[in-house]
């Protein structure tokens, strides 16, 4: 048996509007996600609750928190207990959702509480309507994550984003710097503007082809269009997600959770789109913006070494920050987290230790 928390009564799916978004020929449900992140879930040993978190309009975040009670006095000692780790928040990417960081959970959360959440319109959390204006549309995910904090409890976080996550977490810390105590950006995606003059010839015809022809569309349309298909077309194209989870699983467990991940209503895929410009780029670079978050927030940025991310932006920065931290996993590409766990937990771990211990010696100067 499983050690688990009670699990909250999830709320309604409405899974009636959800498929009626959807090709009648989509094999996938609520329930199948909901299957599909429970067998993902089955490696994580260390105790941990689930719930959906309420927040305004009706929309709810997925959530799973670990080692977040906290600890009593000891009965033979008056002593208070010792000052709590800072909780670590964990945001997915696109595409992505909370089992995703299967291999981290455990080790991430072994000394201090551990949040990991689906971002709003994606995973299990709500899939609401998104505004078609890139700035609203990034103000609302930003709007949801602050909401869920308050409605939570905390009152700081370690705020670490992969991907679509990483963006997001950072102009959370943009427009709420008092609720973050340390921003961790994993292969950020949105970062540096798009070139004036992009070299399309770097980029082989039929990739720009396919980007012509799916530009009216969402970025995982063929997915849903791909019908009973769709399960065999991410086990084909995604096969390299089998090799990154091969130590916990040796079957098709991960590419039937993607699947069921993106076969869902296209709610917060559609609002990246319209952050988006055509081959990736982000319509409001946040390099432009970066600067502006506050000088006494430490920023730490990890890279894979074999990533089609490159860390140019993260060293862009840092000559403008000289305090910015790089860390460049060797071995690892764009799934730094999955492709090579053991390095990616040790280095956060790492930074979070030396996070307290300063904040320790600054209230001892006090």
């Amino acid at each position: 048996m499983r050690r688990m928390a009670e699990e909250m009564p999830p709320v309604r799916e409405q899974s009636s509007w959800i498929l009626s978004w959807l090709p009648s020929w989509c094999p996938t449900s609520p329930s199948q996600l909901k299957d599909a992140e429970e067998k993902m879930l089955k490696t994580v040993k260390r105790p941990f609750s689930r719930q959906h978190v309420r927040i305004s309009n009706d929309n709810y975040l997925w959530t799973l928190a670990f080692s977040t009670q906290p600890q009593p006095c000891s009965p033979h000692t008056s002593q208070p207990p010792a000052q709590r780790r800072t909780p670590l928040v964990l945001l997915h990417g696109f595409g992505g959702g909370v089992a995703l960081w299967a291999q981290n959970l455990d080790s991430l959360s072994s000394s201090g509480p551990v949040y990991a959440l689906d971002l709003l319109g994606f995973g299990r959390s709500s899939r609401p309507q998104f505004s078609t204006d890139p700035e609203v549309a990034e103000e609302e995910f930003v709007t949801a994550l602050e909401e869920w904090r308050e409605k939570v409890g905390l009152e700081e976080m370690v705020l670490l984003g992969h991907n679509l996550g990483g963006y997001l977490s950072a102009a959370y810390t943009l427009k709420y710097p008092h609720r973050v105590k340390h921003l961790l950006l994993v292969e950020p995606w949105g970062f540096p503007a798009r070139p004036e003059t992009p070299n399309h010839y770097t980029i082989p015809v039929w990739i720009r082809a396919i980007g012509a022809f799916m530009s009216p569309f969402n970025p995982l349309a063929g997915l849903r269009l791909a019908g009973p298909l769709g399960p065999m077309l991410v086990q084909t194209i995604r096969s390299d997600f089998k090799q990154k989870y091969s130590s916990v699983f040796d079957d098709n467990t991960v590419s039937n959770y993607i699947y069921h991940l993106n076969a869902q209503t296209p709610s917060g895929e559609t609002a990246f789109k319209n952050m988006t410009i055509p081959y990736g780029w982000a319509k409001r670079p946040m390099l432009d913006r970066i600067d502006q978050v506050r000088a006494d927030i430490p920023i730490s940025f990890i890279y894979g070494s074999r990533s089609s991310i490159d860390s140019d932006s993260g060293y862009a920065f840092k000559k403008t920050r000289p305090d910015v931290e790089i860390e460049v996993i060797r071995g690892a590409g764009h799934y730094v987290f999955a492709d090579q766990p053991e390095d990616f937990n040790q280095i956060v771990l790492q930074i979070l230790t030396r996070m307290e211990g300063e904040t320790k010696d600054e209230a001892t100067k006090q």
